[in-house]
């Protein structure tokens, strides 16, 4: 695995993403966190096919805190089930990924 990730979780658009974002940062959860908002979101929920406006949070981190990360957004995100994807950072330029490791 990986040293380094990426993680993705999405919130509605009217949700603080923002002092989520801050709040990961603050507890050591992510070294970065990319608030996107505007992003339109289609997918089956209880076998309707829905529609929503969210704003995409894309979290730079470490691979160990994979699991705390996890606990965060599932006792912090509004939804019942929160997206939380994760992705190996297989390159990068080392300043960049030195900086992630200083965290």
């Amino acid at each position: 695995m990986s040293d380094f990730v990426v993680a993705l979780t999405t919130v509605p658009a009217a949700f603080d993403a923002e002092g989520l974002a801050k709040t990961l940062v603050e507890r050591g959860l992510a070294a970065c966190v990319n608030v996107w908002p505007g992003a339109t979101s289609v997918y089956r929920w209880e076998g309707a096919v829905e529609t929503a406006r969210e704003q995409q949070l894309i979290i730079k981190t470490s691979a160990d805190k994979i699991g705390a990360l996890d606990e965060a957004i599932t006792a912090l995100s509004p939804y019942d089930v929160p997206e939380f994807i994760v992705l190996p950072i297989v390159a990068g330029s080392s300043a960049y990924l030195a900086w992630l490791d200083a965290d």
